[in-house]
């Protein structure tokens, strides 16, 4: 089976970086930096999940949760230097980050093993030791106007997942706002030539989980639910972020 990931909006294009720091002059020296996403890593398929891309399937040995999409809004996604002591902070001038891209953007996540590039930028060569990133909920005001006008959809909704549960089909949604600040250990080293690659990897696997690893009803975690803190919390403690030059969805420095 194919392999197939729709990037809906910018991301997909993006060719060129805006630094937030005004003291760094365009890159003309080849640094780049890869920005991939991925869900589970390459050639590896737990218990309950399709080895190929596409749907994936979760069983707890009662209940049957399959997905078939997942779609994310996300803004403000930058890289921040180890020498600056600071945060990213997208409204202070003297900000020491490298802005990837500002967003709103609608990212229909990858379901296939491994980690599929998003975007490639010119960065200042140096070390980044922190990946930030805004889950966002679009509201009808006049920053979010132009990607309402495209996905209208998506007024007051961040993330949205649609598969089935024991069979009946299902559509999740969140309006779940939040901040993700995730360190890169060890950090990323840019050099003057060549291309640094990291991947933000989500795992979705955890979502729809009780404190036990049993699964949750999705439905149930749709606003007003009872299941809905519970659910977001997970997704909230589901992001990390590691190079990942052969873009396997797995961390270069760490343990298979």
């Amino acid at each position: 089976m194919s392999r197939t990931l729709r990037l809906t909006g910018a991301l997909a294009l993006a060719a060129t970086l805006g630094a937030c720091d005004s003291s760094s002059g365009p890159n003309d020296q080849g640094s780049q930096v890869s920005l991939a996403v991925a869900t589970r890593a390459a050639g590896i398929a737990p218990v309950g999940m399709q080895a190929s891309g596409g749907p994936v399937e979760y069983n707890d040995g009662t209940n049957t949760l399959i997905i078939t999409q997942v779609q994310m809004v996300v803004k403000e996604i930058e890289l921040k230097r180890s020498e600056y002591p600071s945060q990213c902070d997208s409204t202070a001038s003297d900000d020491n980050c490298e802005e990837l891209e500002s967003g709103p953007y609608l990212l229909d996540l990858p379901l296939s093993a491994g980690a599929t590039s998003v975007v490639t930028v010119d960065v200042v060569p140096g070390t980044y030791d922190e990946f930030e990133f805004k889950i966002h909920k679009p509201e009808d005001d006049d920053s979010n106007a132009a990607f309402l006008a495209a996905h209208p959809d998506f007024e007051g909704v961040s993330i949205r997942v649609t598969g089935t549960w024991n069979g009946a089909a299902f559509t999740f949604e969140s309006d779940l706002d939040a901040e993700q600040e995730q360190d890169l250990v060890p950090p990323l080293v840019v050099t003057d030539v060549g291309t640094a690659d990291f991947t933000l990897f989500i795992d979705i696997g955890t979502w729809f989980r009780d404190g036990s690893a049993m699964l949750i009803d999705p439905s149930s975690a749709n606003k007003g639910g009872a299941n809905e803190g519970t659910v977001k919390d997970n997704i909230e403690n589901s992001f990390e972020s590691f190079e990942d030059e052969d873009h396997d969805g797995d961390d270069d420095h760490g343990e298979d």
